[in-house]
């Protein structure tokens, strides 16, 4: 069971912004350059828009050029899931909020190092805590 409280569709559309919604329920994607936090250099931790688990921290972010946020491994706390994608004719690997289940994007295999990977994150799925508690 959850430690996260589940919602009803209505209470998602409720609590969260159109984008919001769009991304983290439907699957959507946001137009690059244009979210919150893809070219923002703050530190704290990102944590689910939806649910708040934890997710990166602004230590793991990086500059991919691709216009979303970018990180190059989960925070050490992150509660994600990597299912496969295999929509718009493409094979992808979809990270998703294992808390509430929020699409919140794609990782792929053209990171830096060490791990080589690029988790390429919605803003729209994303909340910035600045002051974490340890």
């Amino acid at each position: 069971m959850s430690k996260y409280p589940t919602k009803s569709d209505a209470a998602w559309r409720e609590e969260l912004s159109e984008i919001e919604y769009h991304v983290t329920r439907e699957k959507g994607t946001e137009y690059p350059f244009t979210g919150r936090y893809w070219n923002y250099d703050e530190e704290g931790l990102y944590c689910c828009v939806c649910c708040g688990a934890p997710l990166f921290t602004s230590a793991q972010k990086f500059d991919a050029g691709c216009g979303w946020p970018s990180f190059w491994h989960p925070a050490e706390t992150a509660e994600i899931t990597e299912n496969v994608d295999l929509s718009h004719n493409m094979r992808r690997v979809e990270v998703t909020c294992t808390g509430c289940g929020a699409h919140l994007g794609h990782v792929f295999d053209d990171g830096p190092a060490p791990t080589g990977l690029r988790y390429c994150i919605n803003s729209a799925a994303l909340k910035l805590e600045k002051n974490p508690a340890p």
